[in-house]
């Protein structure tokens, strides 16, 4: 059974979306509708369904701007609409599928098909990764796991150099030359780090301690042994100090 959450602003629309999904095929199941977005959001900050249905014009907020602001994006979102305008738009704003309302039965039977299909890659995907996770965690070496471009990459503490923070997203820099971007936080590459060799010494920038080459005290600075000169915020230089 595929659980589904509606969004349209029409209660008319709504009711009539709920009874032509719940009529049209025995696989699905409305487990919540909602015509305000907001609480929609509200409600997938806690839940995660097996796809969503999207109504496209909404006057507090449009779709696209609803899959923008989503934070749990490990669904599929189909679009509903009866405008056949915002096909393509649709398609690159991550939804797998667009229905012309009033809903054709052959065209929903193909969305359940890519609805399923998606939630089964996404399950694959996820349980190949917990198992990869687990297995390394048993590993001697206890290696550092950072996920990027699709895919998971298995690095040892003495291969990272550094950590670099930019807005959204960071960069790890290797002994090697390499860089590797992510779609975290500084913060959450920090937490990702082992804090015995890792510090935030900036704001901006965590280091390997263990690749330090020298600390310029007068200057601020770290020079780490790739002759990277990384600075050393003023309210962590105390608790720096103390750690060398």
């Amino acid at each position: 059974m595929i659980d589904a959450v509606l969004v349209d602003d029409e209660k008319n629309a709504l009711q009539s979306l709920s009874w032509e999904l719940t009529n049209f095929s025995d696989e699905i199941s409305v487990v919540a509708s909602f015509t305000n977005p907001f609480e929609a959001l509200d409600y997938l900050k806690k839940n995660t369904p097996d796809c969503l249905f999207l109504d496209i014009e909404m006057p507090t907020m449009d779709g696209f701007q609803f899959i923008q602001k989503l934070e749990n994006k490990n669904f599929p979102v189909v679009i509903t609409t009866a405008y056949n305008q915002y096909a393509i738009k649709a398609l690159k704003n991550e939804a797998i599928d667009y229905l012309l309302k009033p809903i054709d039965t052959d065209d929903l039977m193909e969305t359940i098909v890519k609805i399923k299909k998606f939630n089964a890659k996404s399950f694959t995907a996820e349980r190949f990764e917990k198992i990869l996770k687990e297995f390394n965690a048993t590993d001697k070496d206890k290696k550092i796991t950072v996920s990027t471009d699709g895919k998971l990459i298995f690095l040892k503490s003495e291969q990272i150099l550094y950590a670099a923070s930019d807005g959204n997203y960071s960069t790890i820099f290797l002994e090697d030359g390499q860089k590797i971007v992510l779609t975290k936080k500084l913060k959450e590459v920090n937490e990702l780090l082992p804090s015995s060799t890792f510090y935030r010494i900036h704001n901006s920038y965590i280091i390997n301690l263990s690749k330090i080459k020298e600390f310029l005290k007068t200057d601020g600075y770290v020079v780490l042994q790739s002759n990277h000169k990384i600075p050393v915020s003023r309210q962590k230089k105390s608790d720096f100090l103390d750690m060398l």
